[in-house]
């Protein structure tokens, strides 16, 4: 990975949540074994929140806010989650409509069915993708805030107030709206922009300990302290999930070694067809081996099965499915998106050098535009980054 915005602590973080929401569904497959398991997978879907806001700042943050920037980017950001989205869903929904088979996460009925497709099912796992999505619509005006925080302090004031209201009212967490669950992205987004303005700071070999640290208590404390704090989906875990996501990135000694490693990024590399597959695949499993072995061998075994399945739906429909989606429109995108002309570009800077004057003439400095430095993450969508 030679890209300067591709950050590999990331890619492991991603999938070491990725695994803690596996272990978390161990118990719905294997109900004899539940109560023994130590269930992480809330605070593993807001780290996965809390990553989503962080890229899109880092990457999207300091680009020009132009028709064709937000269309490429939902379109980008639709076709990184809807094929592989859709084809779990449909794999649920048959497995569901097996009678006597008894699928642990069904989607119920032709209804059911069709909210899922539009995104507004909450079978399973399939409840966070909504609100994934809708942040995704929300984010073009967060993204005018970002570029020119001076013009859109409203805005901000505005999404300041949600948050503090989100964290006084403790809105539950688990649910198909993104409003009890903004504060993960937002402050997310703060941590993204923080890591662009930042660079110059070179963590310690202290400053990843710590960030390991961090990251255990955040996993644990709940069950270390259960009278502390019962609710996961709180302003405080927020803060906590977005302060991680920008240590890691700053990849720090240790962390950077543990995060970074290759078979924890591979984890990274496959996190969201293993979080959208792994109920399936480990229910098929289980129905094909049970019997054969004991049952801690059996559940090693299902999560080896499931791992390698959601390697091969990566290869064969994420990774694919994402790549077509984008070519398609790259390749309609002219027709769809109208350029500016030479004469239009020439036009729109006789008019800003109008203002310029007027602002002069009237005794005011002219504004300077964020981003002037022409400074522009690039984002190739046949990499490696999740969100």
């Amino acid at each position: 990975m030679s890209r300067p915005d591709y950050i590999p602590s990331l890619d492991g973080l991603r999938g070491v949540a990725a695994l803690l929401v596996v272990g978390a569904h161990i118990g719905f497959i294997f109900p004899i074994t539940a109560p023994h398991l130590v269930s992480m997978g809330d605070e593993a879907v807001g780290l996965f929140f809390a990553l989503s806001g962080f890229l899109m700042a880092h990457l999207y943050g300091s680009r020009p806010v132009t028709r064709e920037n937000v269309l490429d980017f939902l379109v980008s950001r639709f076709a990184r989650i809807y094929p592989v989205y859709l084809a779990a869903v449909v794999l649920v929904a048959m497995l569901s409509s097996v009678q006597n088979l008894d699928f642990v996460q069904p989607i119920a009925g032709g209804a059911d069915f069709v909210r899922h497709v539009f995104l507004l099912g909450s079978s399973g796992v399939f409840w966070s993708i909504p609100p994934e999505i809708q942040f995704y619509l929300l984010f073009p005006v967060l993204w005018l805030c970002l570029a020119q925080p001076q013009r859109y302090s409203g805005m901000i004031v505005g999404l300041t107030v949600v948050v503090v209201v989100d964290g006084l009212v403790e809105l539950p967490g688990p649910g198909i709206l993104l409003v009890s669950k903004l504060p993960y992205f937002l402050f997310g987004a703060l941590a993204g922009m923080m890591h662009s303005y930042w660079s110059s700071w070179i963590p310690s070999t202290l400053t990843g300990i710590s960030t390991l640290f961090l990251l255990a208590v955040f996993f644990t404390y709940r069950h270390i302290f259960p009278g502390f704090s019962p609710e996961f989906w709180s302003l405080q875990s927020a803060v906590a999930a977005a302060v991680i996501v920008g240590l890691v990135a700053r990849q720090p000694p240790i962390a950077a070694d543990v995060l970074a490693a290759a078979p924890v990024r591979f984890l990274g590399k496959i996190s969201f067809s293993l979080y959208l597959f792994h109920v399936p695949i480990m229910f098929l499993a289980r129905l094909t081996f049970d019997g054969l072995m004991p049952e801690p061998a059996l559940i090693v075994a299902t999560l080896f099965v499931a791992v390698a399945g959601a390697w091969f739906i990566h290869e064969t429909i994420e990774a694919p499915g994402r790549r077509l989606l984008v070519r398609l429109w790259q390749n309609n995108r002219t027709r769809m998106v109208p350029h500016e002309t030479p004469a239009d570009q020439m036009d729109r800077a006789i008019v800003n050098l109008q203002e310029i004057e007027k602002r002069l003439l009237h005794g005011a400095m002219p504004e300077t535009q964020d981003g002037a430095d022409g400074t522009v993450i690039q984002d190739s969508r046949d990499e490696k980054l999740r969100a």
